[in-house]
């Protein structure tokens, strides 16, 4: 199976990368994907995860083709 990962904002500085792809045979939660793509570095807290455009909590599971996302919280003014 085969899933793309976006990274925005901080993230893409921090990892000197925008995005991912990953492939796993096994089912993966959110954070799980992040542990296989970012060995040693911490998820730094309050990022948000999303799955598809959806904001999802960070145990929820990834399936074949879909789009996972990870950015700092955004605020408004």
């Amino acid at each position: 199976m085969s899933i793309k990962v976006r990274y925005f904002a901080s993230l893409k500085e921090l990892l000197g990368r925008s995005e991912d792809e990953l492939e796993f045979v096994e089912v993966m939660s959110v954070i799980e994907v992040w542990k296989q793509l970012n060995i040693g570095i911490e998820l730094p807290d309050n990022i948000l995860a999303a799955i598809n455009m959806e904001y999802v909590s960070l145990d929820s599971l990834v399936n074949k083709d879909d789009e996972v996302a990870f950015f700092p919280p955004v605020t408004g003014g």
